[in-house]
């Protein structure tokens, strides 16, 4: 049995479940876990609210030990978009952003600028969305002060250059969107000054379960300007206006949820025991065996070969779009389809089965597909023939 054999053995999602990248089910020990904690707060017992409040710091420490920093520097969120929120509005300068991102990113970081008047956001279009070390080397300038990005991009599934990205912009921050990579893609975190994710994809936690963290150089630059009660320094009984907490708790609103603590030290301690790089082996191994079936069935792939982690998107012929998506909700295949393409996320957990029904549903598509014929010539496009 190898290492990875009892985490892999936790997943029990139906079959056909190819969308990780969307919302992961809740792992058994989560939901063990939370069942648990739930039972402690319905105690009324100090000892049993105690305990589950103990979680929070748990968590942090856990997010803290994979991202290889101080536990101060880590903070909890209900979400991705509450972390980068607060980075966006603490802000000054210029901030490159692709035009493309995730609203998480690029939303919030136009509120801010629209809110405060001290950020400009400043958008690039690279090829694809993808944002690439070139790309952003062409749009930097002495304004800039902050470079955002998604490790792992949600419409191609590429990864990003962190340590190539780092090199490049120098003192300035980076501002890294982890949630479609943290706990399975093995990088050097250090690289980045802020990581904000959330445990309910790729971890299995559930929503809620968000976190952030806040480097020195970060906290230096980035004023917390959303902080409340849990940011600041003192107590509910302090009066006037408190200062905020000088670690990575000034980043925060009010006391942090302690059973959504509790799921995601749950899913953060099950991946840190299988091992993180183990882990990401697996993981791209998995999506190489959704590209391999669709080169077999002729489905172009958009995302880069060489640098992915989980998410597989297909870019299937205009013709074949509908019926490629209506064939795998027919096959029982979950998947995410958004305009033109469809987004094929699998796991380590799965299984021979799933990868069947997907397999099933392209060589549908592939058996029926049109054959084209170039009208000038009369010839047939034998390429459109193979399956």
């Amino acid at each position: 049995m190898s290492e990875l054999e009892p985490l892999i053995e936790t997943f029990d999602a139906a079959a056909g479940y190819l969308d990780w990248a969307a919302f992961g089910p809740l792992s058994p020990a989560v939901r063990a876990e939370m069942n648990a904690d739930a039972a402690l707060l319905g105690t009324g017992r100090r000892a049993g609210i105690d305990l589950v409040s103990s979680r929070v710091d748990e968590a942090r420490d856990l997010v803290a030990t994979v991202l290889r920093c101080a536990v101060d520097e880590v903070v909890l969120q209900p979400s991705t978009t509450h972390g980068l929120t607060h980075a966006m509005q603490g802000l000054t300068g210029d901030v490159l952003v692709s035009a493309q991102e995730f609203p998480a990113l690029r939303v919030t970081a136009r509120r801010a600028q629209d809110a405060r008047g001290l950020l400009t956001v400043r958008e690039i279009d690279p090829p694809d969305g993808i944002v690439t070390v070139d790309a952003v080397a062409e749009a930097l300038t002495d304004d800039v002060t902050a470079v955002a990005v998604s490790l792992v991009d949600f419409r191609t599934g590429a990864l990003a250059d962190l340590p190539g990205l780092r090199e490049l912009i120098g003192d300035r921050l980076l501002i890294v969107d982890a949630v479609q990579a943290f706990g399975v893609v093995d990088v050097d975190w250090a690289a980045a000054d802020v990581v904000c994710g959330n445990g309910y994809k790729w971890l299995r936690a559930g929503r809620g379960t968000g976190f952030a963290r806040f480097s020195d150089r970060a906290r230096e630059r980035i004023e917390p300007v959303l902080s409340g009660i849990s940011g600041m320094q003192g107590d509910a009984a302090t009066t006037g206006f408190p200062p905020p907490l000088p670690t990575a708790g000034a980043y925060s609103i009010a006391p942090s949820d302690p059973l959504a603590a509790s799921r995601l030290a749950v899913a953060v301690r099950d991946v840190v025991d299988a091992g993180i790089p183990a882990v990401a082996a697996e993981l791209r191994a998995r999506a190489q065996d959704v590209m391999n079936l669709a080169d077999r069935y002729g489905v172009p792939v958009l995302t880069p070969r060489d640098r992915h982690a989980g998410i597989v998107t297909l870019l299937p012929d205009p013709q074949d779009a509908a019926p490629l998506a209506a064939a795998l909700a027919n096959h029982g295949v979950t998947v995410t389809a958004r305009g033109a393409t469809i987004r094929v996320s699998p796991h380590i957990g799965t299984g021979a089965d799933s990868l069947q029904l997907l397999g099933d549903a392209l060589a549908q598509v592939a058996t029926t597909r049109v054959v084209v014929i170039d009208a000038p010539t009369g010839e047939l496009d034998l390429g459109a023939l193979e399956s």
